[in-house]
């Protein structure tokens, strides 16, 4: 790994754990709340590419798990890594390399849509698909309640798919994709 790719795992790292400090919103329903930090994890991976955006979540989970408290709400530590929101965030390096696997292939003719399509895939739909039956299981509620209580996070996420496509479609000229498809 080349120090550059350190450097920009460490960055989105530290991104996502600015991200946790935006207050999470309690839905009452589910015990797992609404968080700016999927849009850190779909950035990552939309920006970074596969390795170095799984990278940089494996990263944040490590640190965490060290007690850094870098989740929504300032929790950090074990704790979290093994409640009702462990499906989510250990899904979340599992979700920014499939959507850098995506986002490589489709690179040369990105469009603001296919950015939407494959966070929409991999950001929203995949991350639900693994956090809301391990958060079933966890609480002990049917898995299919889980997914359907998970469809309350659909909204903002779509929201913060579009915003990463924005953004991406905006530095994409220095994203670490463009010099290895440039090399």
């Amino acid at each position: 790994m080349k120090t550059k790719e350190m450097v920009f795992a460490a960055l989105f790292a530290a991104l996502i754990g600015v991200l946790g400090m935006i207050p999470p919103i309690p839905l009452g329903f589910i015990p797992v709340p609404v968080t700016a930090q999927t849009l850190g994890v779909m950035l990552a991976g939309s920006f970074l590419g596969k390795k170095t955006g799984a990278i940089s979540l494996v990263l944040f989970i490590v640190l965490v798990a060290l007690g850094l408290p870098l989740l929504s709400g300032g929790r950090g530590g074990l704790a979290p890594l093994v409640g009702p929101s462990a499906g989510y965030i250990f899904s979340w390096p599992i979700a920014a390399f499939c959507i850098g696997l995506a986002i490589e292939k489709v690179w040369p003719t990105l469009k603001i849509w296919k950015v939407i399509v494959i966070n929409f895939i991999f950001g929203i739909v995949l991350v639900s698909l693994i956090g809301a039956p391990v958060m079933a299981i966890i609480t002990n509620t049917s898995v299919w309640a889980g997914l359907v209580g998970a469809t309350a996070f659909l909204p903002g996420d779509l929201i913060k798919a579009i915003i990463v496509a924005i953004i991406v479609m905006q530095i994409k000229a220095v994203s670490p994709i463009e010099q290895k498809i440039n090399n």
